[in-house]
């Protein structure tokens, strides 16, 4: 090898030890490695950027996009009604999340569907109190485990069904040939996530709980009568186990019941008193199914879809100050509803219209966004700022955006369109139909995790291009000594650390011929090996950068580097070992 291999090696070994032992972005770390190769003549320019025009990144960041829509339109709580349940355990939650996603996955490329159910997967863990760290990284290693399944599972499985058609005589791979070993990989994989994640995984809690927050509210909601929660129990209904909150009481017919218990199901236009902090107030407010209390809310100017929560600080300049709500009237001196009053921890009786204001109070406001300029110097407020992330859903529209998540996917399975071209259509759909707004649509993209794929790309060019990689690779299988199953090993072992530093389907392309000639040599069946080379490319569990999965969950489950070879290099291990003794049972040497 040359100078620029040696250089290349190196420097990726400085990145991987900077990520694992500093808390320096990996986008940070990644693009300064790019950057250096770039000056230093190893890559030229269209290699260094290419990564960024690539068909799977642009893919990723437009399913953002369609992702955006169905949050905004409530459409991830369906999905978490329906497919993931309320269990009530960490191992019973994993078992129902994996089991789903790697079948869906199967049928499904993994990216996209990574990409729609971590929001999904990030509301259910709050819903249940769980730590997202114990359920991001089996989300995408059940992506993964179901993609080796089938032909269309994964697009490194297609990709080396190209490669067998065009540089053997073999015949063409069916759907379900790879099955014969992925199903069985499948299943010892999440075996042992199920078995060994409780002490692999970490267990991250948010710094400060949401129970550490002072501002109590008081929130009164009304089951409405047309809506879903009539006639479930309050535990079905997703109202026992809201972080931060709790249901203080029933008010049925001019019936006040206190301590009310989770088997008691839910009538039309009961009034509910939750009390509880901020985080868990928007949450309420997001349920489909419950309005507030106060009819205000709907005499409002706006649409309440075009409104958010606020909270603001009560002045003692404040025309409203010392007296009720109602008698100030508030709503049409500032276009704007009181939903709850916060006093110093103090419960509130009174309903909302009867509390008398005094300076001090944080009030909880349903408003136009608009409103923080308006009153942001004001005097009558100490502090104005609006709740992140407190847009309501537009629920009319949530089947119109899960129509076309739906046909996204139908259209795409059928190959009609490719991924890319699907998830441009539905995007553009998405913003057509007003599902999604275009400030919506900026804020969901995550740059972050694009710009880590583009520069995976660019290492693997890196590799390829300096012939670091063949080399490697070459001297690994030259390790085997002409044994089949020893060769077979090597391959699998060689494709699997590449597709952790450089991507899966350059893995893939970089072993398909050094394991065609070795099968050559040694006058065997071929087809064990492309079963080798299928599965170690896509089964990249130790690093986040291996595969796209595993950099979209990092963010999203708070993990740092050195997590994913903890539970990822005994599942490398696991699936090797399936593999290398199935592969030459199903398909002789």
């Amino acid at each position: 090898m040359g100078w620029e291999a040696w250089t290349t090696l190196g420097l990726i070994a400085f990145m991987v030890g900077a990520m694992a032992l500093t808390r320096i972005s990996a986008d940070v770390i990644l693009w300064g490695g790019v950057s250096l190769l770039l000056v230093l003549g190893i890559l030229e320019p269209h290699d260094a950027l290419g990564g960024l025009a690539k068909e799977g990144m642009v893919t990723v960041g437009v399913l953002y996009i369609v992702v955006a829509g169905i949050r905004a339109t409530g459409g991830m709580a369906w999905v978490v009604q329906t497919l993931l349940g309320r269990p009530r355990s960490v191992l019973a939650a994993q078992a129902r999340l994996m089991g789903p996603v790697a079948a869906a996955s199967a049928f499904l490329n993994n990216t996209p569907l990574v990409a729609m159910m971590i929001p999904a997967v990030t509301e259910w863990a709050k819903n249940l109190r769980l730590p997202a760290s114990k359920l991001m990284i089996p989300l995408s290693y059940a992506a993964i485990f179901g993609g080796v399944c089938t032909l269309i599972g994964t697009s490194t499985n297609l990709v080396v069904y190209g490669l067998v058609l065009s540089e053997t005589d073999m015949p063409p791979l069916g759907m379900f040939t790879i099955t014969w070993v992925g199903v069985p990989c499948a299943i010892a994989g999440i075996a042992y996530m199920l078995l060994f994640s409780r002490w692999l995984l970490p267990d991250r809690q948010p710094a400060i709980s949401t129970t550490d927050d002072p501002r109590q509210y008081t929130v009164e909601m009304i089951v409405e009568a047309s809506g879903p929660m009539v006639g479930k129990t309050i535990e079905q209904a997703g109202l026992r186990h809201l972080p931060g909150l709790y249901l203080m009481e029933i008010e049925r017919e001019g019936e006040i019941r206190p301590a009310v218990a989770p088997e008691e199901k839910l009538q039309a236009n009961d009034r509910l008193v939750f009390v509880g902090v901020v985080g868990s107030v928007v949450e309420l407010h997001k349920m489909r199914g419950l309005k507030p209390a106060t009819d205000q809310v709907f005499k409002l100017d706006a649409p309440r879809s075009q409104r958010c929560l606020l909270e603001a600080v009560v002045s003692d300049s404040c025309p409203v100050a010392g007296v009720s709500v109602r008698e100030g009237r508030f709503r049409t001196v500032y276009n704007a509803v009181v939903i709850a009053v916060a006093r110093n921890g103090e419960r509130l009786r009174e309903k909302i219209g009867d509390i008398v204001l005094k300076p001090g109070d944080t009030l909880l406001l349903e408003a136009l966004p608009s409103f923080v300029a308006q009153h942001r110097d004001s005097r009558d407020f100490y502090l104005v700022s609006r709740i992140p992330g407190s847009e309501l859903p537009r629920y009319e529209k949530s089947w119109v955006a899960l129509l076309i998540l739906f046909g996204m996917v139908a259209v795409v399975t059928a190959g009609w369109l490719s991924m890319l071209k699907g998830a441009l259509l539905a995007a553009g759909l998405m913003l057509l139909t007003r599902c999604c707004r275009v400030s919506e649509a900026r804020r969901g993209v995550d740059w972050h995790v694009l710009l880590v794929i583009a520069a995976a790309f660019a290492l693997g060019a890196a590799l390829d291009k300096t012939g670091a990689a063949a080399t490697i690779a070459g001297g690994l299988v030259d390790l085997a000594g002409g044994h089949p199953w020893l060769t077979l090993a090597m391959v699998y072992a060689a494709t699997t650390i590449f597709t952790e530093i450089i991507t899966n389907n350059a893995a893939a392309i970089l072993l398909f011929p050094i394991a065609l000639a070795a099968s050559r040599d040694l006058g065997v069946n071929f087809m064990p090996f492309v079963a080798a080379i299928m599965v170690g490319a896509s089964a990249s569990f130790s690093t986040p950068i291996g595969y796209q999965t595993n950099m979209m969950v990092y963010g999203p489950g708070g993990y740092r580097f050195l997590d994913y070879p903890r539970v990822g290099l005994p599942l490398n291990v696991l699936m090797g070992v399936v593999t290398v003794l199935l592969a030459p049972l199903v398909w002789p040497f």
